[in-house]
């Protein structure tokens, strides 16, 4: 397989208006676990052996602070800084020791569409949790609303070194190693988060963990369904700041050899929204969420 420089999606910053009903609603309901509270971030991990998977902050709104990748090597950082910074991008900081509980070298970078992108390397990790069977592993993907799917794509393939695995008549779809996309760029009249979607064990485990959301009082926003680029199954939900958040599983493995289809052959038969054709369309409340929460100001 070719050589990725950014090697793994890992964690997100999300901002939210009520940072206690977050935490709680993370850790109660979710399935997170929390793992420190420093300078004003909550750092909340999943089962697998990332130091964090989601870092909660106060803000007046809900909004996403910043994306945070693997990196291969240290070395990559200064190679992917300046491709970026070529392609549009801004460097904010480093490569420089992170002064964040989740230590390592870190850069970060201010996106042309103005999300803050973080990249990391040596960062400290857990030892993985015996599977529970209902609780998410890892991120598997941050889907970003963009007004230009073709520029953000093309700053994702030349900056960064993702490559181009789909793409449907709304959405990107690139990725950073054999998982068949770590991000998704979706056609959108602003720039912003569009939901964070968390992998669970099995179809099983999606589905465990959505009745345990509805017992809790979070109804299924959109699904359960088997989505087509990717042919992950998904379940949608709003968290308790407006944020979508998403359960998947079964996330297509790709190599070197995967075929990328477009437009024409991304098309469903009318009415239909998923593989299986038993999702609702997705109601219109759930579309004005993915299209509510924006980048942090600068």
């Amino acid at each position: 397989m070719a050589r990725f420089p950014v090697t793994a999606l890992r964690s997100v910053d999300l901002g939210t208006p009520d940072l206690d009903r977050s935490v709680k609603f993370y850790c109660d309901v979710w399935g997170l676990t929390l793992v420190t509270r420093a300078a004003g971030m909550v750092y909340l991990r999943a089962t697998g052996s990332n130091h964090h998977v989601v870092a909660l902050y106060p803000s007046e709104r809900p909004e996403l602070g910043a994306v945070t990748f693997r990196v291969a090597t240290a070395r990559d950082m200064e190679s992917i800084a300046a491709k970026a910074v070529a392609e549009g991008a801004r460097l904010v900081r480093g490569p420089a020791p992170n002064d964040a509980p989740d230590g390592g070298m870190m850069m970060a970078l201010r996106a042309p569409e103005g999300g803050l992108l973080r990249f990391v390397h040596g960062d400290v990790s857990h030892a993985p949790e015996p599977s529970q069977g209902d609780r998410p592993e890892r991120l598997a993907h941050v889907n970003l609303n963009s007004t230009d799917v073709d520029r953000s794509a093309a700053f994702y393939e030349r900056a960064l070194g993702f490559r181009l695995t789909d793409r449907s008549k709304a959405m990107a779809f690139v990725r950073c190693n054999s998982d068949h996309h770590a991000v998704v760029i979706a056609d959108a009249k602003v720039n912003g988060l569009n939901h964070v979607a968390f992998l669970m064990p099995s179809l099983e485990a999606v589905m465990r963990g959505s009745g345990r959301m509805i017992d809790a009082g979070f109804p299924i926003a959109w699904g359960v369904g088997r989505h087509g680029p990717g042919d992950n199954v998904f379940s949608y939900f709003i968290d308790p700041s407006g944020t979508v958040i998403e359960y998947t599983a079964e996330v297509l493995q790709v190599d070197d050899s995967y075929v990328v289809r477009g437009p024409d052959q991304w098309v469903w038969p009318p009415g239909r929204t998923d593989q299986w054709g038993i999702a609702p369309p997705k109601a219109d409340h759930v579309k004005s969420a993915q299209l509510s929460v924006r980048y942090a100001a600068p």
